[in-house]
């Protein structure tokens, strides 16, 4: 995970303009560029002409109003009214406005209009096409300019961004040119005597406005630094300062006009809330029914996605019978069914909207605060990496107004159910929805220099912003929910709404799930474990219904089980990597710990008669005429990344006829929706178990994943994931599968199903680790050597960079494959020589020293894993012809393959071969010199001499282009602590460092004296780190045992339980 958490960098209070005016005229500040702004404002105020009030004709606000929590310093009253103060002048107004979707340019039309109607001109700046504006607004006091200075997201469909597409887009567009961009834009500014700039929410123009000397402010529910923070985080590390960028040039913006459904905007000085800005009616009901040939109680469901094409193949079998469809945006060659309506594209969607029953599209802010307003039920599709989506989908919810339709059954066409469901929603927003007006007054006050009376919370407000922001990207699925509950509004505020949360305490874990028998296992006292119990026992739908609001992920799990029936439970932990890494693959010997964080699964199956389930999936079930065995999964936690929590699929989709489908197959199945892409780690074991063990599954499974260990830390959460399911699948269906076989069994999921070219390491640990012992292991393929009791004088943590790890990234991936090269490259040059060798003449010591040379070459030229090859070996006879680099297509013209079953060459890539093949040849060496100094005599030499293997590993991963600044920077850290105490005459308490797992991002291992102060410097080096990136390390303390020393527990609802009762 990235660094970016910190873009919620805290600018200081900014002094009102007199004072600042009075501060540079007596030389206390020498800004040229505020002074020219302030003389300006300054005679302007002098210069207000005198007439009647543009907004004489709607509600004024004043401070004891209780309709709205907005507070001006210089509320307007009523024209007639004894204090009514002179109006402004005609303004200017610059409205820079993104080019990303249609809801940005609605909203933006509703302020506009009132501005224009109040006699001012408005020039907007924008990507949109013209004719969305005037469609809706034909005004001389309207000017267009069409003009691209951000990209938003970049969508490869109506439903999913890319990451890493967008960031690039934004680079080429406002980084590249930037220079150019300001230069453009102050000049522009300047020529149109712009009195005040606008923004939603494009970044630059906040920085242009303040150059020329103009306020301005910007109006939205979210800021691009928060979302393409997120990009960042899964994909885009390396574009980070782009949001270092963004949020300083939103912090030139005077004031942030906040809509409902808001994300953290820390960047922003001053907040001023507004209520829903939505467009007005025009036609009633009926009437818009009466001219699209529609009878007055024909139920109309309105297909919304927006303006991106889509193509999707409608059909009539898709809708209840009598039901009509009006779908918005279609293209022109798209063809519907008879039921189904397409509309005109500039159909007004507001006045379709009032006359339909319920909305099926995606969720954005147009589409939100007009379903909001007109009271329809909303049946949205999640979106990929649209991270303001669950702040909307919140405010929804809150107002009992949208349900979520899986992206399967509606691309399979299961719609029935959602339809049917949505007419019992009774929506219930009463707020406002005149946000349009409100804006446009506030925008006027502010051209002519009133301010907003500043909310005294507003510093609270945004460190709470700042510290959401950092607490969704540095977040852990299954510890916490997407939104905590602390992040909520006070009772006249309009915005995202709270979330209840349990806070668990230890004495309630241990006294609440007394109504759980345990028919088999034991808890081992494991608090994690028994916090999970816990949380099985609040699945009661009666005490969920009692809470306002709880996650839909607990709602279906509520719903998941049949609790008269048996339950089976198991436990994988996550794993530190002390030593080995990246080296696993190549065979070598691993030391490996076993975290105290671990994820839980539990499993029932159910005869499909039997099962309990969802909605949809038993709609899907009723149209496929009869009962198959389903699989349902809930992960607790996948709200946290905007995945969707829950995953069915039919058993009958993993089979081909009367055999399991190829892992391709099965790997494309779950690619095809990328927010539930993470059901592969689940359901792929399923898949594994019928490959490799022809197990048959009759029966349907429910399964609730419940991980503490946290994603992209390298330290192993999808290995964790796997060998919990696998383990409490078996013990369901009494497979008796030894954990090492269910390791490499796993190794296979995530291998061939998830397709991420892993070791078997992580999986080993996971399921044969014991808690406080390094799993010695020889990964040829996976032999467990001993378990390595940790000396009681020394101990191991683990620090998160915050540098988000893959495995399924490319650096991992190349890597791999340039260690392949050169082990097919050793191979040949073994072949080689050995050929050479049997016909030389070359007189030589002995025939017994030719024979066992010869022998040896023949070895090589037959070498499996590239750690069999000592290191004099290799330096000796091979690392001269290993290049440093080498393409694609000539390591397969001159080798043909890599031999490697888990990637593939690209013949158009460049690839690193000398480091990655020298790197597990001494990787090896050195884990078995770690683990034999392991046994030596306790001693400051002994650390030391432990600390340097692992930088020495570290530089090794950092050769091979596995490093990231957050892990180096920690582990500068730690040797800039031991230097500090040696030249200071001291014992070091800490004593090495090193990168773990895959590499490029993650955690680092750090080794140490067991003793207080070695603690206190780790939580010194926590510190440091924060101050230095803004984020703070995850700690990674204490261990556990593996899935096989914990076994599996069975349990089920005691009779008298009250959910056993129902």
């Amino acid at each position: 995970m990235s660094t970016v958490v910190t873009v919620v960098i805290v600018a200081p209070p900014v002094p009102s303009d007199r004072l600042q005016l009075k501060q540079l005229r007596s030389g206390a500040c020498a800004s040229r560029t505020r002074l020219t702004r302030l003389t300006r404002l300054e005679s302007k105020k002098a210069q207000q002409p005198t007439g009647s009030h543009p907004f004489s004709g709607s509600k004024a606000y004043s401070p004891n109003s209780n309709s709205f929590p907005f507070h001006f310093a210089h509320t307007m009253p009523p024209a007639g009214d004894a204090g009514y103060a002179p109006p402004p002048r005609r303004l200017v107004f610059a409205f820079y406005l993104t080019g990303h979707g249609f809801g940005h340019a609605t909203r933006a039309i509703e302020v506009v209009r009132h501005l224009i109607a109040a006699g001012h001109e408005v020039h907007v700046a924008t990507a949109v096409p013209e004719f969305v504006f005037t469609a809706e607004l034909r005004s001389p006091g309207l000017h267009i300019r069409r003009v691209i200075l951000d990209c938003g997201a970049v969508q490869t469909d109506a439903l999913t961004v890319d990451p890493l597409a967008s960031l690039e887009k934004y680079r080429q567009t406002a980084v590249v040119p930037r220079e150019s961009i300001l230069r453009t834009e102050a000049e522009w500014l300047t020529s149109i005597k712009a009195d005040l700039v606008i923004s939603d929410v494009v970044p630059v123009a906040c920085r242009v406005a303040a150059d020329v000397g103009i306020p301005s402010v910007c109006i939205g529910n979210f800021s691009w630094d928060y979302i393409y923070a997120e990009y960042i985080v899964a994909s885009g590390d390396h574009h980070r300062s782009i949001v270092w960028q963004i949020a300083e040039d939103y912090s030139h913006c005077d004031i942030l006009l906040r809509l409902p459904g808001y994300c953290p905007m820390p960047a922003f000085r001053d907040v001023t809330d507004v209520p829903l800005v939505v467009r007005g009616l025009r036609r009633s009901r009926s009437e818009v029914r009466k001219e699209l040939g529609i009878e007055a109680n024909a139920k109309v469901v309105v297909f919304n996605f927006g303006g991106q094409p889509a193509g999707w193949n409608l059909k009539q079998e898709w809708l209840p019978d009598g039901w009509i469809c009006l779908v918005c945006g279609a293209s022109d060659c798209q063809e519907v069914p008879p039921n189904f309506i397409k509309l005109a594209k500039d159909a007004y969607t507001p006045d379709v909207m009032a006359a339909s029953d319920c909305m099926l599209g995606k969720i954005g802010y147009g589409t939100a605060s007009e379903a909001l307003a007109y009271k329809l039920p909303f049946i949205f599709v999640r979106r990929d990496y649209f991270n303001e989506e669950p702040f909307l989908r919140n405010l929804l919810e809150h107002y009992e107004s949208s349900i979520e339709m899986t992206r399967k059954d509606f691309l399979n066409g299961h719609w029935k159910p959602y339809l049917l469901r949505a007419l019992t929603l009774q929506p219930c927003y009463d707020g406002p929805t005149n946000g349009g007006e409100v804006a446009a007054r506030i925008l006027q006050d502010t051209a002519v220099g009133k301010k907003c009376i500043p909310d005294k919370f507003n510093g609270a407000r945004r460190l709470q912003d700042a510290i959401v922001l950092g607490y969704q990207l540095q977040r852990s699925p299954g510890r916490d929910i997407a939104i905590p509950d602390w992040y909520s509004l006070s009772e006249t505020e309009v915005g995202a709404c709270p979330i209840s949360e349990n806070i668990k305490t230890k004495e309630s874990i241990e006294s609440c799930f007394e109504d759980i028998e345990i028919l088999h296992g034991d808890l081992q006292g494991l608090p994690d474990t028994m916090a999970f119990l816990k949380s099985l026992s609040e699945l009661n739908q009666n005490k969920l219904k009692s809470h306002e609001k709880q996650p839909r992920e607990r709602i279906a799990a509520s719903v998941l089980f049949d609790w008269e029936e048996e339950m089976y439970i198991a436990r994988a932990p996550g794993r530190l990597d002390v030593m080995g890494g990246i080296a696993d693959y190549s065979g070598s010997l691993v030391l490996q710990l076993p975290l105290r964080e671990a994820c839980h699964v539990a499993v029932q199956r159910n005869h499909p008669s039997n099962q309990k389930l969802w909605e949809h999936t038993q709609a899907r079930q009723l149209e496929n005429g009869g009962m198959e065995p389903v699989v349902q999964i809930v992960s607790f936690g996948s709200e946290l990344s905007n995945r969707s929590p829950t995953f069915d699929m039919n058993l009958s989709d993993l089979m081909d006829g009367d055999k399991p489908i190829s892992y391709e197959r099965a790997r494309e199945y779950f690619c095809r929706n990328p927010s539930q892409k993470w059901a592969a780690y689940v359901a792929g074991t399923i898949l594994v178990l019928m490959t490799e063990l022809d197990v048959k599954f009759t029966d349907s499974m429910s399964i609730l994943v419940s991980s503490d260990v946290p994603e992209g830390k390298g330290v192993s959460s999808s290995a964790s994931v796997e060998v919990a399911t696998m383990a409490s699948i078996a013990a369901a269906y009494g497979l008796n599968i030894a954990p090492r076989d269910l390791a490499l069994l796993c190794q296979k999921v995530e291998n061939h199903v998830v397709g991420a070219p892993c070791g078997v390491m992580d999986q080993m640990t996971s399921a044969c680790g014991e808690a406080n012992k390094l799993l010695a292991m020889v990964c040829q393929p996976a032999e467990v050597k001993e378990l390595v009791a940790i000396p009681t004088h020394m101990r191991f943590w683990g620090l998160d960079s915050g540098i988000r790890h893959s495995v399924g990234g490319g650096d991992y991936g190349s890597v791999r494959v340039g260690t392949y090269m050169g082990r097919k490259m050793i191979k040949c040059a073994a072949s080689n020589l050995a050929s050479e060798s049997s016909i030389s003449d070359a007189p030589v010591q002995s025939n017994d020293y030719k024979q066992n040379a010869l022998d040896l070459l023949k070895s090589e030229a037959s070498l499996e894993y590239l750690c069999n090859i000592p290191p004099h070996r290799y330096e000796a006879v091979y690392a001269k012809d290993i290049p440093e680099v080498m393409t694609g297509d000539a390591f397969l013209e001159k080798y043909g393959d890599h031999d490697d079953t888990v990637t593939a060459i690209d013949p158009k890539r460049s690839y690193s071969v000398k480091a990655p093949t020298r790197h597990p040849i001494y990787e090896n060496f050195r884990v078995e010199t770690f683990k034999a100094l392991l046994e030596a005599a306790n001693s400051d030499e002994q650390l030391s001499a432990l600390g340097e293997l692992m930088y020495q590993c570290h530089y090794s991963y950092n050769a091979c282009g596995l490093g990231s600044d957050g892990t180096d920077r920690l582990v500068n850290m730690v040797q800039e602590m031991h230097h500090r105490k040696m030249s200071q005459g001291e014992s070091p308490s800490l004593f090495g460092a090193k990168i773990t797992g895959g590499g490029s991002g993650g955690s680092v291992c750090v080794i140490g004296k067991n003793c207080p102060k070695s603690s206190e410097e780790i939580v010194e080096i926590q510190q440091r780190y924060k101050a230095a990136t803004g984020y703070l390390p995850i700690l990674f303390d204490g261990s556990s045992p593996g899935a096989g020393k914990f076994g599996y527990l069975k349990i089920r609802r005691r009779p008298s339980s009250p959910i056993a009762a129902q």
